[in-house]
């Protein structure tokens, strides 16, 4: 699986200006003074988040930005990595709008896909659901390259009026020209309607709040863009935002700008006044997870991919999952799960980060381990539906004008919000993020060793059942 990685933001800003900044503001906020004193030293301002005293601003080059004296660090580059399976055939991992399956499958549930999502199974939602726990009265933002705001499983929960694009050129809701959608497939696993079509979300009567902070045709976007949407998230009564993204960063001082997180001879070192660029970027990114936070947003984010335990790794940070303020997601899945119904659901996926600090909830992800073990590529049969055995070991969810298979801890994070979504629901309404994340705790199967461990944090996410 191709890893999340950081690199220095090449946007365009105009003629005059080539690179973004970050410039994170000290002092009391005052904007057309920032604009004139960013002027002077030979820069632009671009925009500005005043709540949180950050901006985004532009300069020709990494020197003349250095040489301003202003505390700006480059603006990185989130990215929803290219998955394994774009190695796979497409074909196998996507189903049109248009085609046609036994229905209702055999779970009864007229949802004619629904037996394929065994991400449900794991966390406990039918028994949620059961209870009258299906995320009503929960409004949860997907930061996210948008989504498909005409699929029929997505269109009836989202709030169009709020829903927003922090990515220049590009709608909230254009969800670029193949079915693998991103932000559409983790807006689905969170909250598909249960209306008879095709896949159900986890919290299938929660509202959907689509903020496009990563392109639907490169799969990257700015840092600024989602401490943006964070912000704006937080400012219209989001009770929960889901990031699956990431970028990879080093304590040490150093960007990763080639997706070489072990190898530091080609990384980057950008200083702010002889001081480590890399702390100051951290510290302006969690500038905006905390007020969302304490705004009374649960952030939910995927923990990344590196297959590191963030605990003994020399200096790697995973962004924003690592944020004081944020839950990092690990990923969970199965081995042939589509050869017997009974597989382990719970296993760390191979792509997986973990590490007993870092990681607060495991969640179904999916795993690609199918791929190499004897009957992977063997054919196998789910609800009517036919594909190679480690296919159904992935997630399945809305994509781009129908339905497809992914797999990544970008696939863990919405089931963990999607829990969470419940658990709003079943205490009637709006939750305090200690609250909200104390009650995740409590429902929470403590799978690994007692109390907090490498690989499920607290434990797995769990729907509440009464």
């Amino acid at each position: 699986m191709k890893k999340t990685l950081l690199t220095i933001a090449m946007l365009c800003a105009g003629q005059a200006y080539g690179m973004d900044f970050i410039l994170d503001v000290n002092g009391k906020f005052n904007q057309p003074k920032i604009a004139a004193d960013v002027a002077a030293k030979g820069g632009g301002l671009k925009s500005c988040i005043p709540q949180i005293g950050v901006c985004q601003v532009a300069f020709g080059s990494v020197n003349a930005a250095a040489a301003s004296g202003l505390a700006l660090v480059p603006d990185a580059t989130a990215f929803a990595p290219e998955p394994a399976e774009a190695t796979l055939n497409r074909n196998d991992l996507t189903i049109s709008m248009d085609a046609t399956y036994n229905n209702p499958p055999a779970s009864g549930n007229n949802d004619r896909f629904f037996d394929l999502q065994w991400g449900h199974v794991a966390v406990g939602a039918v028994d949620a659901w059961n209870a009258g726990y299906r995320g009503q009265g929960a409004r949860v933002a997907v930061l996210d390259s948008g989504a498909d705001a005409d699929h029929p499983d997505l269109a009836p929960n989202i709030n169009a009026a709020l829903s927003r694009s922090f990515v220049a050129g590009e709608a909230w809701d254009y969800p670029g020209t193949t079915t693998a959608n991103h932000g559409s497939h983790t807006a689905g696993t969170i909250a598909a309607a249960d209306n008879g079509i095709g896949s159900i979300g986890v919290a299938p009567e929660a509202e959907l709040v689509i903020l496009k902070v990563l392109s639907a045709n490169t799969g990257s976007g700015s840092s600024y863009g989602t401490m943006q949407a964070m912000v704006y998230a937080a400012d219209n009564d989001v009770d929960i935002i889901n990031m699956s993204l990431g970028l990879a960063v080093r304590r040490n001082g150093l960007f990763d700008v080639k997706d070489t997180p072990y190898d530091t001879s080609d990384d980057v070192r950008f200083d702010v006044g002889g001081k480590d660029g890399i702390a100051q970027f951290i510290g302006a990114y969690s500038k905006a997870a905390t007020y969302a936070r304490q705004h009374g947003v649960t952030l939910f984010a995927s923990a990344g991919h590196d297959a590191t335990d963030l605990d003994k790794t020399d200096s790697l940070m995973h962004l924003p999952s690592g944020l004081p303020a944020v839950n990092a997601i690990s990923a969970l899945g199965p081995q042939l799960w589509g050869a017997n119904a009974g597989a382990d659901l719970d296993q760390l996926a191979i792509y997986s980060n973990y590490g007993q600090s870092e990681i607060h909830f495991g969640a179904p992800g999916g795993d690609y381990s199918s791929l190499n073990i004897a009957g992977g590529n063997s054919l196998c049969t789910v609800a009517g539906i036919t594909r190679p055995c480690y296919v159904f070991d992935f997630v399945f969810s809305t994509g781009n004008n129908g339905w497809y298979w992914s797999v990544g801890t970008f696939m863990a994070s919405p089931h963990a919000a999607g829990v969470a979504a419940l658990i709003v629901s079943a205490n009637g309404g709006r939750m305090d993020p200690p609250k909200l994340e104390a009650e995740m705790r409590r429902l929470a199967l403590d799978l690994g060793k007692a109390g907090r461990d490498d690989v499920y944090g607290h434990g797995k996410a769990y729907a509440p059942a009464n």
